[in-house]
């Protein structure tokens, strides 16, 4: 029974209000091009170090 009563309570604080941004959000575009450049900047310093190989 508490469970139940928990659960509710929860439901109803997660349906009052809306999460509003102050802020504008970051392009995903800008995000997954600055990850994809950091990947392969380390995807070169490892194979540079491993030429051994």
């Amino acid at each position: 029974m508490i469970l139940a009563s928990a659960h509710s309570a929860l439901v109803s604080l997660a349906s009052e209000g809306e999460h509003v941004d102050a802020h504008k959000s970051i392009s995903p575009f800008m995000t997954g091009g600055a990850a994809l450049v950091i990947l392969l900047l380390l995807l070169w310093v490892t194979t540079r170090f491993n030429r051994d190989r």
